[in-house]
């Protein structure tokens, strides 16, 4: 093992590490400022990717697939969050009746051919299926409702449940619309050249990784501590409830992080799409990866996001180069270590 091997192996790492902020930094995030544990975050890096390579498909255009998938995740997981995981008002309605319509078109299908036809014709099946779901999610709604107003003490729990929910949600809706079949995002030709340094090689691509998320990580350290709106976030992570009171309208705070979160993650899907591919599959494999960043790096801190990425990169790199038997005990065993030492990561607060 010569310097070329650690100094390749170190740059395959680092370029990783910025793909890992990418998704561990919106998941950081989100727990940080609503508290919520989501384990539907590795789908919107899925999803980016799919979506992505729709746009590509219809337009030939990497560039413009970024921001067409970073804008529709970002919008699904704001409507998540407006509906399901934090519902306020006519919110937790409509809420209530999306499950109840799905409960009982479920029931309705699973029934099948017991129910007689009683009207004739297509419009007949129509009308009666209609009917049949009717019947059926009026009661569950009610249900529903009576459940909302009782059980708030599971609220927790409820969350995290709905986000498991999702995430097979997710999976099953992307083998549905775009097959079980492993996908690869062709980037521009012009980043699929190699540059040359020192006698090495190193493909302008994971360079481009590098550099973007050092761009998106300074953008955002900067929207977050010198900006009104950066301000009002570090309060909400801070104490939600003292920014309440403070006049903080810590409900627009949430849907804005939440759907920053589902868009950043969305991009690392269409970045790392060139090289990790698109396949269903991939979001639960993400998911443990991205956790690990964020538990080495604390919890709601962007710079304990970028540094756990930083260490999770290198080692997942470095051992499966040099211990491809113990690869997942190399990822894991820096974050189990962390815990033992400091259980809320490098930079969570005590």
């Amino acid at each position: 093992m010569n310097t070329q091997f650690w100094v390749v192996q170190a740059f395959n790492g680092v370029s990783y590490g910025a793909l890992l902020f990418l998704v561990g930094a919106g998941l950081s995030l989100i727990f940080g400022v609503m508290r919520i544990v989501n384990l539907s975050h590795g789908s919107y890096f899925l999803l980016g990717g799919y979506v992505a390579l729709s746009v590509i498909w219809i337009t030939g255009s990497w560039a413009l697939s970024i921001p067409i998938a970073v804008i529709a995740i970002a919008l699904v997981g704001l409507v998540m969050e407006r509906l399901f995981l934090r519902p306020e008002g006519r919110a937790k309605n409509i809420r209530d009746a999306l499950i109840a319509l799905g409960i009982a078109l479920i029931i309705r299908l699973s029934l099948g051919r017991l129910l007689p036809q009683m009207i004739p014709g297509q419009i007949g099946n129509i009308v009666q299926v209609t009917l049949v779901v009717a019947i059926i999610a009026v009661p569950i709604y009610l249900v529903l409702q009576r459940i909302s107003a009782v059980a708030i003490e599971a609220d927790t729990l409820r969350q995290v449940l709905m986000t498991v929910g999702f995430a097979f949600l997710f999976q099953q809706a992307a083998l549905d619309l775009w097959s079980g079949n492993p996908f690869d995002i062709s980037p521009p030709p012009a980043l699929t050249q190699s540059v040359s340094l020192g006698g090495m090689s190193f493909p302008l691509y994971r360079l481009f990784m590098i550099v973007g998320a050092l761009v998106i990580g300074i953008l955002l350290w900067l929207a977050m501590e010198k900006t009104r709106m950066g301000a009002m976030v570090r309060a909400t992570v801070d104490d939600a409830q003292m920014a309440r009171g403070v006049g903080i309208d810590t409900n627009k705070i949430s849907m804005f992080i939440f759907a920053l979160g589902a868009g950043m993650a969305a991009l690392g899907g269409v970045i790392g799409g060139a090289f990790l591919g698109v396949y269903p599959g991939l979001d639960f494999e993400m998911l443990p990866i991205a956790f690990a960043v964020v538990i080495i790096g604390g919890m709601g801190s962007l710079g304990g996001a970028a540094i756990g990425a930083l260490l999770v990169g290198l080692a997942d790199n470095f051992g499966k180069a040099l211990f491809p038997e113990l690869a997942y005990f190399t990822l894991y065993a820096p974050m189990v270590l962390i815990l033992a030492l400091k259980p809320t990561g490098l930079f969570g607060r005590d």
